[in-house]
Parts: C-alpha cells; sequence; structure tokens
C-alpha cells in the first residue's frame, strides 16, 4: 500500500505546525492526522504543553470541520492549538475587507451632537463644528474646516491619518492615541494640514505636502 503524506509534522520555536493537504479528501485527511498524532503525540506524553498552528491552505474548513480538527489535536493532552491558518476566507470577510478598502465621499456639514462614522476612508466635504465627531476605521480627509472630533484607524490602525483644509480640532484620535490640544500652526496661514502617529508614538501635524513622506503606502498610482 502506497504511504500516504498528508499530514506534515514541522517543529519550531514556538512549538509545532501541522501542514494539512488541500487537494485529498477530508476523511483521508483526518484519518491520517489521528493516525501521526497517536503515534508521535500519546497521552502519556511528558512534558509542557506544546502550542499547535494548523495551516490548511487553500481548503476551507466548515465549522463541524474545523471543531474535529480540534478534538483530534485536543485529545492529546500535550497539545494545545494557538492558530488556524488558511488562504481561504468567506464571502462575509471578503465583502468586508472589500468595505474596509473603500473611501465613502460625504457632502455635509456635521453639526454639533452629529456623528458620522463609516467603514474604510472617509472624503467629508464640509466642515466638522464644535461638537460633532466623524469617525472612520482608515484614513479621514476633510474638505472644510475640522474644529470638532476626529477619529481615524478606529480599529486600532496607528498607520491611519486625518488631514483637513483648515485643523482646528476640539480632539484627534488615532488608533487609541488621543491629543487633545495639537499643535496647530498660525491660523492666518491656512495650509492644508495632516495629522498621524510620530515615531514618538504621540500624534504630530505636518503640512499635508509631507503626507506621501510619512505614509507612502496611502497611494495607489
Amino acid at each position: 500500500m502506497q504511504k500516504t503524506n498528508y499530514v506534515t509534522i514541522r517543529g519550531t520555536k514556538e512549538g509545532l505546525i501541522l501542514f494539512l493537504n488541500d487537494e485529498c479528501s477530508f476523511s483521508e485527511l483526518v484519518s491520517e492526522l489521528e493516525d501521526k498524532l497517536s503515534s508521535k503525540y500519546s497521552q502519556t506524553r511528558e512534558g509542557p504543553a506544546v502550542e499547535v498552528k494548523v495551516s490548511v491552505g487553500n481548503r476551507y474548513l466548515s465549522e463541524e470541520q474545523t471543531k474535529q480538527i480540534q478534538t483530534i489535536i485536543n485529545d492529546r493532552k500535550k497539545l494545545v492549538i494557538n492558530a488556524f491558518d488558511s488562504n481561504v476566507i468567506t464571502k462575509d470577510e471578503a465583502e468586508a475587507l472589500k468595505k474596509e478598502a473603500q473611501t465613502a465621499t460625504v457632502v455635509k456639514v456635521v453639526r454639533s451632537g452629529q456623528v458620522l462614522q463609516i467603514t474604510g476612508d472617509l472624503l467629508l466635504l464640509g466642515d466638522v463644528n464644535p461638537g460633532g465627531t466623524v469617525i472612520a476605521t482608515g484614513n479621514i480627509y476633510v474638505m472644510g474646516v475640522l474644529r470638532g472630533i476626529a477619529h481615524a484607524g478606529c480599529d486600532g490602525n496607528k498607520d491611519a491619518v486625518i488631514s483637513a483644509s483648515k485643523m482646528e480640532p476640539s480632539q484627534l484620535r488615532i488608533a487609541e492615541i488621543v491629543n487633545r490640544s495639537p499643535d496647530t500652526k498660525d491660523n492666518e496661514v491656512h495650509e492644508m494640514e495632516c495629522a498621524y502617529i510620530g515615531k514618538d508614538n504621540k500624534i504630530a501635524i505636518e503640512r499635508v505636502q509631507h503626507l506621501g513622506k510619512l505614509r507612502p503606502k496611502i497611494t495607489n498610482v
């Protein structure tokens, strides 16, 4: 009988990586996984628990199949799964990524008490009045006066930036970093500015002309 190799086990400094073949049937994969783990990692294996990363390549695993693999591995008392790695994403995940990469263009004035929140980048053609708030998971571009609150990278993206034709915010926030009293230029100098997180992990403000150097990946052309 020809020996199969649907499961490859590789040791690393962090633990083990299980490479699961993505071309064989799931039943064949499960059968070999059980055999290899039973022979190499028995219930009586001594020593501390070993963390396991499971790499499934281009195979889509249903919730039931994922649980089955988890059960096989977790039955070995010294093996603990810390991650599943797959090249496949669900339709919902793909739609979320697409939405995240989009820029929402809004034409309005965000008045006191109003909150404008979007997924992806925000291009606001209008002012943000004192007491108004704009929030985005990506970058925020205000083609007007920013006098209220702006929170870019609200999901934790520290590379996000906030830009405004006139920067007079009551609060700037990028990811979890907050600057309540940002240093701004003389109000008589009408320059478009951008706020970003600098190397000191604090929010800094520069002329928008420097944005290309500060965030070279921000352009897609």
